[in-house]
């Protein structure tokens, strides 16, 4: 059996849209949305790990994982040296992508936004870079007069790519800069939808992961801060809410034969505290500093006896662990025959790490060469550790001399990422028939090449999912 082909396909990317509050708890005050799941498929769509933006827009888009992408996160070693990092934009990403091979089938694409799209290059179409974009001197767009054309839109003009700085305690200008990207963003992919001519059409838009971090203590009665009747305390539920009319403006040009799906690369969750994986690591005796800070401070700034160091991390919403191992790293200390007992050592003592009533919290510390097909890069972390499966934060700095701490490094932060994004998928030949499970990001990509009849390469690690897109009984 076979379904006829799509003609035209849409992605609406919400970043760290979480599932809980989209399908249950605002599900209500979500009229476009909830129209979507009733007419379509929809259900959790398993993150990458890690389950962060970079890499896992570039992973759903690749239909490859980290491992093969060959970067972890935001920042990467660049090589087996101390002290070198690298940021991870789309100069990292060298594997095609689904627009690549829609542009070689003669598809015409606009892409507005997704992550990992600075700096832009030449595609069979139009692209609006992503948030880590400088600002909008640089050159955000392809072509590059499209820049000039997005300039002259008012309801755009002066585009923003991102919160400013959606860790500051301003907790009103965040919620206000909040919703101005959104409208600017949502009104710039409905000029680009209504004036210039496409096949495919994805935006992302960052908003939703933003207004977890900066508001989730004031929603979640979990919440360690939280305080009923704050008020900030319906931030979110009217932010989703103003995402959902967005959506349905956007609906309203769409063509009647439309395939549109809606998709998070992550989902979100409370945060309940941070573990200081660098004091742990120095209190454990893995970590030998030539002299202890006297305040907090970032470890790259400190002088580490790396003659005496077995092992360094680094923090974020996942903790990072790297093996200082000899005839790899310049002063290594770790015997290769000695590397996997290590290794297993930090595991065991690491996952039993408890709270800061000793009590278990469930922490898991996961080996890259068990969660990827290949590991390529120039220098993968050893561990990742994921402090309370993702409910702690890994805090990189060291000087407070506490392991525990409720108070963020990069500053205020309420949530931290989980590891469920969600999908929702509807258009012609799509029966209502949700929800749907055991779907991954990496389907995103073969899903789509199947809706536009195309083949589907044999190195993508993803599958067609059935619901959304059959395929040729020849090719299943």
């Amino acid at each position: 059996m076979t379904r006829e082909r799509a003609t035209k396909v849409v992605v609406i990317g919400l970043d760290c849209a979480e599932p809980s509050l989209l399908f249950e708890r605002f599900a209500d005050r979500l009229p476009n949305l909830s129209k979507l799941r009733d007419k379509g498929v929809w259900g959790k769509l398993r993150s990458c790990d890690p389950p962060i933006t970079v890499p896992a827009w570039m992973s759903m888009m690749s239909s490859k994982d980290p491992g093969t992408l060959g970067y972890y996160g935001f920042r990467n070693r660049a090589d087996r040296s101390y002290e070198k990092m690298t940021t991870a934009t789309a100069l990292a990403v060298h594997e095609p992508l689904l627009w690549d091979f829609l542009g070689a089938a003669g598809k015409q694409v606009i892409l507005i936004g997704v992550p990992q799209t600075y700096p832009p290059r030449p595609i069979n179409g139009l692209m609006v870079t992503d948030f880590l974009t400088p600002s909008i001197a640089s050159n955000y767009t392809y072509p590059p007069d499209l820049k000039e054309e997005i300039a002259l839109l008012p309801e755009v003009h002066p585009y923003e790519f991102d919160v400013s700085d959606f860790r500051t305690p301003d907790k009103g200008k965040i919620r206000d800069s909040l919703v101005r990207m959104t409208d600017k963003r949502f009104a710039l992919a409905r000029h680009l939808l209504t004036t210039k001519p496409w096949d495919f059409f994805m935006m992302v838009e960052m908003g939703t992961d933003r207004v977890h971090h900066a508001f989730w203590q004031y929603m979640d009665p979990s919440h360690h801060r939280y305080e009923p009747g704050n008020p900030f305390e319906t931030v979110i539920a009217d932010y989703y809410v103003h995402v959902d009319r967005k959506v349905g403006e956007l609906l309203k040009v769409l063509p009647e034969d439309a395939h549109v799906l809606v998709v998070s690369d992550h989902g979100a969750q409370c945060m309940d505290g941070g573990i200081a994986l660098n004091e742990w690591l120095i209190q454990q005796g893995y970590l030998v500093l030539h002299e202890s800070p006297t305040t907090p401070s970032r470890l790259e700034s400190l002088k580490i006896d790396w003659s005496r160091t077995t092992a360094w991390g680094s923090g974020g919403y996942y903790g990072r662990l790297f093996l200082n191992v000899k005839g790899r790293e310049p002063q290594g200390l770790v015997a290769p025959d000695d590397y996997e007992t290590t290794r297993d050592r930090l595991v065991a003592e690491l996952e039993a790490l408890g709270g800061p009533d000793g009590k278990p919290i469930g922490t898991r510390v996961l080996k890259p060469e068990n969660l990827y097909r290949t590991i390529r890069g120039a220098s993968p972390p050893d561990l990742f550790v994921y402090f309370g499966n993702l409910r702690w934060r890994s805090v990189g700095t060291v000087g407070t001399g506490q392991i525990h701490t409720f108070e963020n490094d990069t500053g205020p932060d309420d949530a931290n990422h989980a590891q469920d994004g969600l999908l929702i998928a509807a258009g012609p030949g799509i029966t209502p028939a949700g929800p749907i499970a055991d779907m991954q990001l990496m389907d995103i990509t073969p899903t789509i090449l199947r809706l536009f009849g195309l083949d589907v390469p044999a190195d993508l690690q993803g599958r067609v999912l059935k619901p959304i897109a059959l395929r040729d009984e020849a090719l299943a």
